[in-house]
């Protein structure tokens, strides 16, 4: 069994549950703890962390990260969370269930920044570093041991002091041979935890959890096996894989392999971005297609200088939707020729948008998402509409006087109607 101090690195002899070094009592312990290389990083409450960072008169008071009354909660700290607070919980209920939290609006470039910083940390262990989120990413230190002249886990443990000394923030690692088990291993002892999980205990650590607790496996999904009778991992650990790709397809295979603890991913350091999307939550209920046309093109324009941003173009938009009982409706389409232009977007999702709003319903957030992405080329004329090229070279010229300027120094008439008291001012997600 090895075993040492996450706080000093001290080797410990098995059984100790206190360093003799540091007196500390955060011991990390497991019989393959110096050949386990994939790690998860998942930074604690990230957004609320941040706040907490940057503000000290937060640091004991429960803290939401998200848009008004009626936004949803982009994060929390665990203070809110002990009061049953959690991400993507309508911001009334969140407010209800904790009448002392402070809100506080999301503030991206913040958090981009801690973000890169944590990412080039990361990249002075290993240049294996996929992140796959503002604030997830795998390594795979493999072969890093003579590099660093620490075994993987200790020079994880010391990565989580740099973030802590430099970035101001506390994040939780798990530690596996893979990264199905690493990503399970993060989510056992946070926040500011640390754990190993290995194969060869994987099955019988996971036999007792619930379905949904693997994962991957949604709502709908667990639902589903649960009124198949399949109500713990145990259950699907005992179905014959070939019963379970009889009832599920590939959905199947996939679930007798995670039960298992398998996984045979590899970390993806140059991980293709695969989407940009924006999105909006109202003040109130909108169910006028005029109404909802305005705001369309505000986050087919927040869409567009994303993939700007980025350098990508896509070829297939999606329309999000979510009606006043917080049912979510998506359509898609494809384009002809992949584009980062809002009014290419617009144009592509405005007759799906109308198709919706014919029925009546109210809604309550609007969202459009650019994906089959591929890297942006330059604008070139159209021999057959002239006026494609002209309307592409306008908006990039609006585009870089917002930039120079200020969002406020080029707005079109559906822009200023959209900016109006209707909007909640929620930021859109990547």
């Amino acid at each position: 069994m090895s075993v040492f101090c996450r706080d000093c690195d001290t080797r410990l002899k098995e059984g100790a549950d206190q360093c003799p070094t540091c007196r500390s009592t955060r011991i990390v312990s497991h019989p393959r703890l110096d050949d386990l290389h994939i790690a998860h990083i998942d930074c604690d409450a990230f957004y609320a962390a941040i706040e907490k960072r940057d503000d000290p008169s937060l640091r004991d008071r429960p803290v939401i990260v998200g848009g008004g009354t009626r936004g949803v909660v982009a994060t929390c700290c665990y203070i809110a969370r002990l009061h049953g607070v959690r991400s993507a919980m309508p911001m009334y209920k969140a407010l209800k269930a904790c009448p002392e939290a402070i809100v506080v609006r999301p503030r991206r470039d913040a958090y981009l920044t801690a973000s890169r910083q944590i990412r080039t940390l990361m990249q002075a262990l290993t240049p294996q570093v996929e992140m796959i989120s503002i604030d997830e990413a795998y390594l795979d230190l493999s072969g890093t041991q003579r590099l660093h002249n620490a075994s993987p886990a200790i020079a994880l443990a010391r990565l989580a002091r740099r973030i802590e000394a430099a970035v101001g923030i506390t994040i939780s690692i798990g530690l596996s041979e893979n990264k199905f088990l690493a990503k399970t291993a993060s989510e056992i002892d946070k926040p500011r935890g640390f754990a190993a999980l290995g194969q060869a205990e994987a099955a019988a650590f996971l036999a007792p959890k619930p379905v949904g607790f693997l994962h991957g496996v949604g709502r709908q999904l667990a639902g589903k096996l649960e009124r198949d009778n399949l109500r713990t991992v145990g259950d699907l650990q005992a179905t014959p894989p070939r019963d379970l790709i009889a009832r599920y397809g590939e959905t199947g295979l996939w679930l007798h392999q995670r039960a298992y603890g398998r996984d045979d991913r590899k970390v993806q350091p140059d991980s293709d971005r695969k989407s940009v999307s924006s999105e909006r939550t109202f003040r109130t209920d909108l169910s006028t297609l005029t109404d909802l046309e305005d705001q369309l093109w505000q986050v087919c324009d927040e869409t567009a200088r994303r993939a700007k941003k980025h350098g990508v173009a896509g070829a297939s938009v999606t329309l999000k939707l979510k009606t006043q009982t917080f049912r979510t409706l998506t359509r898609s389409v494809m384009l002809k020729a992949p584009t980062q232009l809002a009014q290419t977007l617009f144009r592509a999702v405005q007759p799906l948008l109308a198709r919706e709003a014919r029925t009546g319903i109210s809604f309550r957030l609007i969202g459009v998402g650019l994906s089959a992405l591929s890297p942006a080329r330059e604008d070139l004329p159209d021999l057959i509409d002239p006026r494609i090229y002209k309307r592409a070279q306008a908006e990039r010229a609006s585009d870089q006087a917002r930039d120079r300027f200020g969002d406020k120094a080029v707005l079109t008439g559906r822009a200023m109607r959209s900016r109006g008291p209707d909007v909640a001012g929620k930021p859109g997600e990547e």
